[in-house]
């Protein structure tokens, strides 16, 4: 409330700035030749932070409209000497004339290191990682290029987790959607590398973000071309295991619109593992040990395409509408063999369970965005509408059959699960700058999520007639309804070297759960407060020092409150807990960066504290099934107290132009304290992981890479999680005059990405070991036109200099 207050009288105080235009010729020294994608700089001499410009047309011919200041200029052209002119007072329109400009051959060296120290670029709430030099996930998915970024890891299955914590949020041009999916990993695997531009770690979110996600946000930017004229790129790939696709990514833009498609297809033929060794405690002694080996078949037809297009109905003011359509299919088969052993260790049963899966799945988005840029710079108003609709039906089919002592006939089981999700978003979002030099920033908005989804799962057993009949007791049918109303405001300011921006966001939540099945309803309603301060202090342009505070959420999913059971495997049930509470946690970040002309370090100590942590209870349900085997039961509840405290660390080095290091080190401590049925689930652990990259530029002009990824131990109060050593490496040269690129790389070269589990409960011991994929190879062909490596670099620094004013405060 009282930013609101404060934001009253600032309106008033908006100063109105004159425009000025300043333009030119950018030609060739030696040749005369116009210099086409010339970029030009202006930058605010008193607020540098504030930059604009632009590019030269087909005939060197540049026009670049700015408010009335005094600004430092600068002409550059890659592999040419720069043109630069200092504290030039603009009060009126600028013609620099025809400018010269002439090679410098120490640049055409050093234009690749300059251009890869902007890999990563550091703001006030997060950090952007541009991901389109990484070799290795060429002809991948994005939880494959999520494998290189720091602060974050994958496991087997592909949970992603932000410094350990899988509570993430993960957003896809800053808003929820369909391209997620309903199951998020499934979907993220089918989301190709290629599509995204960069991604966003946000560990310390603004008021402006959703507050969902207790670890922080993952922010996906996809593709969107911003160079005249028709360009594009095209990419073929082929691997093994069976792995076919292509990609292309076409843009055409004038002066009036901005036409952007990315399309893809992907075929894929993924075999995999896993193996469960149990040992029961308690029960028939016939059934001491029970060991089930699992091997499967994931076949996946994959198809994504988005198509926007961008209106300038103004020289200020524009409107986005694109479409988005996601659809895929496939079949998995797998068989598991289950071998139950006595005391002494002695095969005396064995059989096997067979399941044939088949799945379809699509998705269809919609989306429109109004943009108005007023006459102070950084003064605008945004508007964004979303509407998607989602499907995914599974169809099973499963028989189980005795294989010793006798050969039995086997039992047969249908099981079926149709989701159908609507969501909706709306979302306005207004920020005026205000003050002295424009220095301060007022933002306030609203973002409405409303969402609906519908789970129905019916599962048909062989009857006495030998015929399938619904089997009443599993199957069942759920209507999960999420609505959301988001208000948030925030205020940031430039004192000198100290930044500021605090923000409130409040969030509305109606939740409903209906169980159709027995027309049972689950409701629960609350409203909670989430405030967020961000404070920067820049020592000098080479080194700053970052501090956040935030107050976060995670929401029990679909999934976690339905409590009809769902079974992986005739021995383990998993069931949902209608009554199950959101989780809240508060955290602080302190960040520190340090640059030197070859290194670049960051380094940050965070704190995090968690109440109503969701804990997965396993414990035995006291049934047996027909083999006898005891049926353990995994389900959710709000257990513990979780704090959280741990230091990261990460480095990029170029000891020489043709070699490029960067590393990350996260070092956490986690202590959880919490009781259920009188059983103390307290646990304490700390654990590591590190990544290591180097890139290398090998004679030939042939690119190298190699990532090494290491995560440690670590340990709950039911489990433990063995350490994982992953490396993935490519080779990469640039062919046909750098107009396409050949790329072959191989991810988990050592096949050594399995995750290992050990369990104990009062009743059991566990130990499993699960690869969802095996070793990858993968070749990649990628043809480009109108769009050239170096002209790429160009049109890149463009971007981000003409985005730099906006986002000094982040969000």
């Amino acid at each position: 409330m009282m930013l609101v207050i404060i934001s009253i009288g600032v309106f008033a105080q908006a100063p109105q700035i004159t425009k000025v235009t300043v333009s030119g010729t950018v030609l060739d020294g030696e040749t005369g030749q116009p210099l086409e994608y010339a970029t030009i700089t202006l930058q605010n001499s008193k607020r540098t932070q504030m930059l604009t410009g632009g590019i030269t047309n087909e005939k060197g011919k540049f026009e670049v409209e700015t408010f009335a200041g005094t600004y430092n200029i600068k002409v550059e052209y890659i592999s040419f000497k720069s043109i630069e002119i200092k504290e030039k007072n603009l009060k009126e329109n600028f013609d620099m004339g025809v400018l010269k400009l002439y090679t410098d051959s120490q640049k055409l060296d050093e234009v690749k290191i300059v251009a890869e120290k902007r890999d990563v670029e550091i703001r006030l709430d997060k950090k952007i990682y541009n991901v389109g030099k990484d070799l290795t996930i060429k002809g991948g998915t994005f939880t494959d290029l999520l494998e290189n970024i720091p602060s974050v890891t994958t496991d087997a299955e592909g949970t992603v987790s932000l410094r350990g914590n899988d509570n993430v949020r993960i957003l896809i041009d800053g808003k929820p959607s369909g391209l997620v999916g309903l199951s998020s990993t499934d979907a993220l695997r089918q989301l190709p590398a290629d599509a995204i531009e960069s991604v966003e770690v946000i560990t310390s979110p603004s008021a402006r973000y959703d507050a969902e996600g207790t670890a922080g946000i993952i922010n996906i930017i996809l593709k969107k071309g911003k160079i005249t004229g028709l360009n594009g790129s095209f990419s073929i790939n082929t691997g093994t295991p069976d792995n076919y696709g292509a990609n292309a990514n076409l843009n055409f833009r004038t002066k009036k619109i901005n036409l952007f498609n990315t399309t893809s297809y992907n075929y894929t033929n993924a075999p995999g593992n896993s193996e469960n060794k149990r040992e029961n405690f308690f029960g028939s002694p016939d059934n001491k040990f029970i060991n089930e080996f699992r091997t499967f078949d994931r076949i996946r037809n994959n198809f994504n395409t988005n198509l926007g297009l961008e209106y300038f109905l103004t020289e200020s003011s524009s409107i986005v509408g694109s479409v988005f359509f996601r659809g895929n299919g496939g079949k998995t088969g797998s068989d598991n063999f289950t071998n139950r052993l006595n005391e002494s260790k002695e095969l005396v049963d064995q059989s096997l369970r067979r399941e044939d899966e088949n799945q379809k799945e699509q998705t269809v988005q919609y989306s429109l965005n109004y943009t108005k840029k007023f006459k102070t710079d950084g003064h605008q108003l945004t508007a964004d509408f979303q509407s998607e609709r989602s499907f995914e039906d599974q169809f099973s089919n499963i028989s189980d059959r005795g294989i010793f002592p006798i050969a039995s006939s086997p039992d047969i089981e249908t099981n079926r699960t149709d989701e159908n999700q609507d969501r909706i978003l709306a979302q306005l979002d207004y920020v005026l700058p205000f003050g002295k030099n424009l220095q301060s920033q007022f933002e306030a908005g609203y973002r409405g999520n409303f969402n609906q989804l519908t789970t129905d799962f019916e599962v048909d057993t062989l009857g006495v007639g030998g015929e399938l009949t619904l089997d009443a007791n599993l199957s069942n049918k759920l209507i999960y309804e999420e609505n959301i109303n988001a208000f948030y405001t925030q205020l940031g300011s430039k004192f000198g070297k100290f930044s500021i921006l605090l923000g409130l966001r409040t969030e509305i939540s109606d939740i409903n759960v209906l169980l159709a099945t027995t027309n049972k309803t689950f409701n629960k309603n609350y409203t909670d407060y989430f405030p967020t301060i961000n404070i920067g202090y820049e020592f000098n342009d080479e080194e700053s020092l970052t501090l956040g505070f935030n107050r976060r959420i995670t929401r029990p999913r679909s999934r976690f409150v339905n409590p009809f059971p769902s079974r992986s495997s005739e021995t383990n049930l998993f069931q949902g807990n209608p009554d199950l509470n959101p989780s809240y946690s508060s955290a602080l970040d302190l960040a520190y960066l340090k640059r030197w002309e070859k290194l670049t370090l960051t380094s940050s100590v965070y704190y995090q504290r968690s109440t109503g942590v969701f804990e997965f209870i396993s414990e035995d349900t006291g049934v047996l099934t027909d083999n006898g085997d005891p049926i353990v039961r995994r389900f959710p509840v709000n257990l513990s107290t979780n704090k959280r405290v741990g230091f990261e660390f990460s480095g990029n080095y170029t000891p020489i132009k043709w070699w490029r290091i960067n590393g990350n080190l996260n070092v956490f401590n986690s202590e959880t304290n919490g009781d259920f049925d009188n059983v103390s689930f307290d646990a304490n652990t700390t654990t590591w992981f590190t990544r290591l990259n180097s890139r290398v530029t090998l004679p030939g002009k042939i690119d190298f890479q190699q990532t090494v990824f290491y995560s440690g131990p670590s340990e709950t109060a039911q489990n433990e999680r063995k350490s994982v050593f992953t490396s993935n490496l490519a080779l990469s040269k640039d062919i046909l005059k750098e107009k396409a690129s050949l790329v072959i790389n191989v991810r988990d070269l050592f096949n050594s990405g399995a995750r290992e589990t050990d369990t104990r409960t009062s009743t059991f011991f566990s130990t499993s070991n699960f690869q969802f994929r095996k070793r990858q190879i993968t070749l990649t062909f990628t043809y480009r036109f109108n769009q050239k490596k170096n002209q790429r670099e160009r049109n890149r620094q463009q971007n981000e200099n003409q985005g730099g004013g906006e986002e000094e405060f982040g969000g």
